[in-house]
């Protein structure tokens, strides 16, 4: 090998910093072009698949589908790199109510709604939005460096997964398990549809709670409210069986204020006697537990106002809205002198329409269910037999909560957009349900029902649909079931209990997935959430502009272990950045050295350094795979960060530079190669974390044309030198010991200090005589050499200074001195504290161990301060 420098050779040249917005795009398109995300469902390669969880049509790249999108992308770029069969199939939501609201609004400027254009057009308006303006999100998602395939993109209202819902809803009616009644559901007074429970958002409202007596003298009972209008619905009181206040009323009526109507009182042992009153007003139509009570009691069920919130009970209320009518029933109720208490503000969790905020109603209403008790059974035990893994672990208990007590699911919402129902009602009650291949029937009378399915019954059959199911396909056959689910813990119980328990019915119980990776939620750095209100929400598009998207990536990904939340902040991100730009600069100064990765990797004359830093490597190795393994994506970045920047980049890289420099050319092109491997192996590990910096500079070290299918790199233990590791880690001992001496003597970088060392032969350090100099700046003794410092060192090294000329000896006692005066003081301002009963035990807990900080840290400087005196 030849003795020139790298730099001198015909080598691609880095920039002298990385510019992300120069590479990013630029790799993205070619990655693509080479095809290098699409799957084979032909390949005999092991396979490992993951659907990407299909954001909204109507969305755009937030900080949560940042880390969402970051845990997938890194997961699946390193079972590409280990030789799997990889497939990240991409695809968006059609988002019913999201969608219809956007397309309303539009058709709202133009003082139009969707009834002036009727269902066909409306809906083809819809479609029209979307081939225009929606799905942006997907091109946001190039940006982030998502590795998917996009021939396989799918749409849960595209022409296949269209003919998946028509097949598993006639399946489901079929045998029993859809059907329709009247029931309470989630209903939004501005959107004019049912929801399901995860398109509601509770919060605590400041309300009031308003006591009212029914009836009057020996028979009269009181009843707490916190929506008083609802009482022109209610059809009985009810108390506990047990309740010994009550018993002698149980079976006789009593007189609804402000109706006249006469309603019974009802023992029934839902009541809790010990809350409130021990008695609660029944009103079956506007609440679910009212309405378990009425079907018990066989109450009737009142509607008491219609689906826009509008009072519809005849009297002085008729067409007021519900809360105009809530001040106005309760002031009707004290003008007759019913009120016996009131409590404002009272504050209560309400429930809020996810898209609009509107208030949710309570509603009696003819819907669509799905019967989930044998569903949610099988997806229980998938999980309890071990077919399904849940991570981490301790999220299993809240699944079953959710799977075990799960209620009939309402899957009919009252919209256009979406799949229509597929059932049609004939002119004699007929009931008819059209699967994908049948005829619908025709002729007069036949009408198909007008709801559509809610957005997550598509969604739920993600993981085989868009595999191509109900078809026998290949993709299906490899694909399926798919390896592993990533999805944040707050849709646990809503979306993946639902792929769960449709995957199951469908693939004749097999599972949609074998892992669930579980993230936690994005927060700042405070671990607040993140909120418009509060002014702290990241916007993950402005830091890839600012930062890179590797950047964004590693600051989101050094928080993602499973089920813990992830605090982040522009800090972090800066810090991020640097990190990359530290990658860059070890690369360049290897490209310079002549770093390279020709020829087979020498193990015969290596240098202790070399051997050094292949152990290392080797445990790094199998450390990432360790945490990868267990999905502790933060660890993953820990664990490189620190390899790359204090192994590396700190050490490893400085004690290169004697021999890159020196004139022994054996020990040189050992060297050079050691370092080519080393530099590489860790672009190839880094690469999921930080694909775009990686790639540029792996393609430019090894000349080889993409890391994205380069081999994943695997442990030698025969590289592995625990005599090579202990011998560097002393000598980094004894380099940072001294290190630490000139920093805390004031010793500029730069100078350097005459210094004698003893003891390097005991410590098996003599080799390295002239490294420790290099790296501590310190300068062979001379004839006047004079020691003004001693320094032991843990390794039995001691080094004697001669810090005439490189201190102000005076100056820094005077300094020390000083300080030391005002550790003392603070330490025995804490002591007086801590000793004093009267602090310690009535301060706050808090405050006396923040005292308690202050005397440690106190004490600790007054150690430190006496060291560095004696050293003077």
């Amino acid at each position: 090998m030849t003795d020139t420098p790298r730099a001198a050779q015909a080598t691609p040249a880095l920039s002298a910093q990385y510019a992300p917005g120069e590479v990013e795009q630029r790799r993205y398109e070619q990655w693509v072009a080479d095809g290098l995300f699409k799957a084979d469902a032909s390949s005999d390669k092991p396979p490992f698949a993951i659907v990407l969880p299909p954001p909204n049509v109507t969305g755009s790249l937030h900080i949560g589908h940042a880390l969402d999108h970051s845990v997938q992308d890194a997961l699946i770029r390193r079972k590409r790199m280990q030789g799997y069969e990889t497939l990240w199939l991409p695809g968006m939501d059609h988002a019913g109510i999201a969608t219809q609201n956007v397309v309303e609004r539009q058709l709202a400027s133009d003082s139009m709604s969707r009834h002036d254009l009727g269902r066909e057009a409306f809906v083809e308006r819809v479609w029209q939005w979307k081939a225009e303006s929606g799905g942006k999100i997907l091109g946001q998602m190039t940006r982030l460096g998502d590795s998917v395939d996009w021939s396989r993109e799918r749409f849960t209202m595209d022409e296949g997964l269209s003919r998946a819902v028509l097949t598993i809803f006639k399946r489901l009616f079929d045998d029993g398990l859809i059907y329709r009644a009247e029931r309470i559901i989630n209903w939004c007074p501005r959107c004019l549809t049912a929801l399901s429970d995860i398109e509601v958002e509770h919060s605590d409202d400041e309300g009031e709670l308003v006591s009212i007596r029914y009836g009057d003298g020996d028979d009269a009972i009181v009843v707490a409210t916190t929506r008083a209008e609802t009482m022109l619905g209610d059809t009985a009181v009810a108390v506990h069986p047990d309740d010994e206040r009550y018993k002698h009323l149980v079976g006789t009526e009593v007189e609804l204020p402000l109706t006249g109507r006469r309603i019974p009182i009802v023992a029934d042992e839902h009541v809790d006697p010990a809350f409130g009153t021990g008695a609660v007003k029944v009103t079956p139509a506007h609440d679910p537990n009212d309405f378990e009570i009425g079907q018990r009691h066989d109450l009737p069920s009142l509607t008491m106002m219609d689906e826009r919130g509008v009072i519809t009970v005849h009297g002085p209320f008729l067409g007021l809205d519900r809360f105009e009518a809530r001040p106005a029933v309760v002031a009707a109720l004290r003008a007759e002198g019913r009120i016996v208490a009131e409590k404002r503000p009272y504050v209560h969790a309400v429930g809020h329409c996810q898209r609009c905020n509107t208030t949710v109603e309570p509603r009696l209403s003819m819907q669509w269910f799905v019967r989930t008790e044998p569903l949610a059974r099988a997806a229980g035990d998938a999980v309890r037999d071990g077919r399904v893994r849940v991570e981490p672990p301790e999220l299993t208990k809240r699944y079953f909560a959710w799977v075990d007590n799960m209620h009939d699911w309402c899957i009919s919402r009252q919209l256009w957009w979406g799949h229509r129902i597929p059932v049609w009602y004939g002119p004699n009650g007929e009931i008819v349900c059209v699967g994908p291949d049948d005829e619908a029937p025709t002729g007069e009378g036949w009408v198909q029902d007008a709801d559509v399915l809610d957005t997550w019954f598509s969604s739920a059959l993600w993981p085989f649909s868009t595999l191509g199911w109900p078809d026998e396909t290949p993709d299906l056959a490899k694909f399926y079931p798919t390896s592993v689910l990533v999805t944040g813990y707050d849709i646990l119980f809503f979306w993946v209990a639902r792929m769960m328990m449709f995957g199951l019915y469908a693939m004749g119980g097999r599972q949609p997935f074998d892992v669930v990776m579980l993230h936690g939620m994005v927060r700042d750095q405070y671990g607040k959430k993140m909120s418009k209100s509060f002014g702290n929400v990241v916007d993950p598009l402005d830091w890839i502009e600012r930062f890179g998207a590797d950047a964004t990536r590693f600051t989101l990904l050094r928080g993602a272990n499973p089920g813990a939340d992830v605090p982040v902040s522009e800090d972090w991100v800066q810090g991020a950045r640097n990190f990359a730009n530290k990658l860059w600069n070890a690369t360049r100064y290897g490209l310079a050295g002549g770093a390279t990765v020709e020829g087979e990797l020498p193990t015969e004359g290596l240098s202790t350094v070399d051997r050094w830093i292949l152990s290392r490597l080797q445990h790094v190795i199998g450390e990432v795979d360790q945490q990868f393994e267990a999905f502790e994506l933060a660890k993953v970045c820990d664990t490189l960060y620190h390899f790359a920047w204090d192994d590396v980049c700190d050490w490893y890289l400085e004690l290169t530079k004697p021999v890159l420099t020196g004139d022994d050319a054996e020990a040189k092109a050992r060297t050079r190669r050691v370092l080519g491997h080393v530099l590489e192996s860790l672009q190839r590990l880094l690469h999921p974390i930080m694909p775009f910096v990686t790639e540029e500079l792996w393609t430019t070290l090894t000349g080889r044309p993409t890391v994205v299918r380069a081999d994943w790199p695997v442990a030698d233990k025969e590289l592995t030198d625990d005599a090579a590791e202990r011998e560097v880690e002393n000598l980094q001992r004894v380099v940072t010991e001294v290190r630490r001496f000139r920093a805390d003597q004031g010793v500029k970088p730069a100078q350097r200090v005459v210094a004698r060392l003893e003891g390097l032969d005991a410590a098996g350090l003599a080799a390295h005589d002239g490294l420790i100099r290099s790296l501590a700046r310190l300068e062979p003794i001379g004839g006047d050499f004079a020691a003004t410092a001693k320094l032991a060192v843990g390794v039995g090294v001691t080094v004697e200074l001669d810090t005439r000329g490189a201190i102000d000896v005076a100056a820094e006692r005077a300094r020390l001195t000083k300080d030391r005066a005002a550790a003392e003081k603070e330490a025995e301002q804490c002591r007086a504290k801590l000793g004093n009963p009267a602090f310690t035990d009535k301060a706050p807990e808090q405050v006396v161990a923040k005292i308690r900080q202050r005397l440690e840290a106190a004490e600790a400087d007054l150690t430190r301060i006496a060291a560095q005196l004696e050293a003077l």
